[in-house]
């Protein structure tokens, strides 16, 4: 089972692409560099710890 790859930080709305930089916590809340660095790197809802998000490259046809 991949990730739910959330297009928009929870907190500033601020678009996230899949290639973006982004950090999740384990139930998946996702949140930008500057949200994640405003917060210490904790999730505000479940406490957790938020760590970078692997980026999904698009392929190229």
């Amino acid at each position: 089972m991949g990730l739910e790859m959330r297009e928009r930080c929870e907190k500033c709305q601020k678009r996230v692409e899949d290639d973006q930089e982004a950090y999740i916590c384990s139930y998946e809340c996702t949140f930008c560099k500057d949200c994640t660095d405003e917060m210490n790197a904790t999730c505000p809802n479940c406490s957790g710890e938020l760590v970078r998000r692997p980026r999904r490259v698009r392929a190229t046809r």
